[in-house]
């Protein structure tokens, strides 16, 4: 039995919980831990009224029955935590965004790799069936080579969304939506692509004046063999549609999952392929689903490999990569300058102090509410038609 304590009992902490509980004879949750204690009794009446409650994760650290931790915390607190909790001897599944910075996630697999515990960092969308589907899509081949990827991160928030007293910070959130929201579809982009050779960026805060960080976010990405990929990241978008769309020289495909593919007449205009299309078709309908979606999925993903040894499929590598297309665009946004990847450790934007200095500020935060109202979030699409 693996035993588990959830750390911070926000909003996207029942996701874990709720995913823990669907393994009721692989895993328990003995504790839950908030700085704000009315807020993990909460959380313990709604779902473990059994487990223990704590105002600080520093009482845990001693314990030698506890196997596992969620670290569901604000982005500004990631690395103290994980690295504490990683040189207690505990295995770690850390929410995203991984870290305030590169140096902080080159810290958090440092201590990994020194303490040999296992680390995951969330990216739940990738145990969709869509999305798992679209990856190995990809990688048949079948549509030819990538020429152009569109990822559109539209998310809606209202202006006092950034009143919450961490938000809306370069020092305590870490940035804005393509931070925060994006990072869930630019994680997805980068499994499927890679990392680019080079980003270009604008960055906007055109509705929250209550936030030093951006509301909106363009990116235009270059990668080795010539494709180029574009990415908005927005709480500015109503509907909240969400997609990712790869053309290649064959067809192009997408989540939610639409296939085209085209053929040259004589004149070079184009027709239908419906012959490429059916092979794509065929190949899709053939992948299997997946047995456990979302949160659910990474969770059951991790105690797979904490019961057999093994490596689980997302670990600190891919929260950094996802971080460093994240840290590009803020350089390029900020500076106004195209920006080289992989960022050097002597790059301004490495450390956290380093982005403190030199990000955009767009406006300064006036407004501080300790709390909401426990109230139902969006987490996105599920990417089904």
């Amino acid at each position: 039995m693996i035993r588990v304590a959830v750390i911070g009992c926000g909003n996207i902490s029942s996701q874990h919980i709720e995913a823990y509980l669907a393994f009721p004879e692989r895993c328990k949750i003995v504790a839950l831990v908030d700085i704000y204690p009315e807020k993990a009794q909460k959380r313990a009446e709604e779902f473990v009224p059994d487990a223990e409650i704590f105002d600080a994760h520093e009482a845990l650290l001693g314990r030698d029955d506890i196997d596992l931790v969620s670290v569901c915390t604000p982005p500004y607190t990631h690395k103290e935590i994980t690295v504490n909790f990683l040189k207690a001897g505990k295995n770690v599944i850390l929410e995203k965004p991984m870290a305030a910075s590169l140096e902080e996630c080159d810290e958090i697999i440092k201590a990994q790799q020194e303490s040999k515990q296992t680390l995951s960092v969330i990216a739940q969308n990738r145990f969709r069936t869509p999305i798992m589907k679209l990856k190995k899509t990809l990688d048949s081949g079948l549509i030819g080579d990538v020429v152009h990827a569109q990822v559109d991160s539209f998310w809606w928030r209202g202006h006092c969304y950034y009143d919450l007293w961490w938000r809306g910070t370069w020092e305590k959130e870490g940035g804005g939506c393509t931070l925060n929201h994006a990072v869930h579809h630019i994680d997805m982009l980068s499994w499927m692509m890679g990392l680019p050779q080079e980003i270009t960026a604008v960055l906007g805060n055109t509705s929250h004046d209550n936030a030093e960080v951006e509301d909106l976010s363009v990116a235009i990405l270059k990668y080795a063999g010539g494709a180029l990929g574009q990415i908005t990241s927005s709480v500015v978008h109503h509907g909240e549609k969400q997609q990712l769309i790869f053309q290649g020289k064959k067809a192009r495909i997408s989540a939610p999952w639409e296939l085209y593919a085209s053929r040259s007449k004589s004149n070079g205009f184009p027709e239908e392929d419906k012959e490429v299309e059916a092979e794509i078709q065929a190949y899709y309908d053939s992948l299997p689903e997946v047995p456990y979606t979302a949160h659910t999925g990474q969770i059951e993903n991790v105690l797979t490999a904490l019961e057999n040894k093994t490596e689980p499929m997302i670990q600190g590598k891919d929260g950094k990569a996802t971080l460093e297309i994240i840290t590009a665009i803020y350089k390029a946004g900020s500076t106004g300058q195209p920006v080289k990847l992989p960022l050097a450790k002597d790059d301004p934007f490495y450390t956290t102090t380093g982005i403190l200095a030199h990000a955009v500020h767009f406006y300064e935060k006036k407004t501080s509410i300790e709390n909401f109202a426990d109230e139902k979030i969006s987490v996105g699409s599920d990417y089904k038609k």
